[in-house]
């Protein structure tokens, strides 16, 4: 199920923290519980996804997206992700999670994510391609960040998350099936 609680409580700590500037970096603090464990008795891969959850949402609360969000009708989603897991996460371990928007291209607004244990190694970390919609699907990033009240020109991306995005432009799209006649016509040919 998803984590209502805590993800109301993270929301209710971030609208009285102070207000962060677009760029700057939220930090908050998790405990891996009983029901976000998997089989080896460890955080799930699954689950630390709907957990940067709680740390995406509170970093929109305080650059004033939800605001912006409200009062232009306007819906935030996720188009893609990108996860390193370097560390195990256990049960009762604490972690505590930055986020922070990294750039900007003409569509997608991304976010980086990482979780850090107590004894100062990385357990995860994730870029977010996320988007801001209205009713005509994806409202452009010129148009959002100045309704952010933002910088005018987007931080460089890293190399690594450029060639994401380039690999992301790259990829077919819907996916090709096992039972796709090309494919089968392909194994038949065979």
């Amino acid at each position: 199920m998803y984590p209502f609680l805590r993800l109301a409580r993270n929301a209710f700590l971030a609208r009285r923290a102070p207000r962060l500037g677009l760029l700057e970096t939220h930090v908050s603090t998790h405990v891996c519980q009983p029901w976000d464990l998997d089989l080896w008795v460890e955080l799930n891969n699954g689950r630390t996804l709907t957990i940067y959850d709680l740390g995406r949402i509170p970093l929109a609360y305080r650059t004033g997206l939800i605001d912006v969000l409200k009062r232009e009708g306007w819906g935030l989603t996720v188009a893609g992700s990108v996860v390193r897991y370097r560390r195990r996460v256990r049960l009762f371990d604490k972690v505590e999670m930055h986020s922070r928007v990294l750039g900007w291209d003409k569509r997608f607004i991304y976010i980086d994510q990482s979780m850090w244990k107590s004894d100062g190694e990385c357990s995860s970390h994730a870029v977010f391609r996320t988007a801001l919609t209205d009713a005509n699907g994806i409202v452009t990033t010129d148009r959002s960040i100045r309704a952010l009240g933002g910088v005018d020109q987007t931080p460089v991306l890293p190399d690594w998350v450029q060639k994401w995005i380039e690999a992301e432009d790259a990829r077919p799209w819907p996916p090709a099936t096992q039972n796709a006649p090309d494919v089968i016509a392909s194994q038949n040919a065979a």
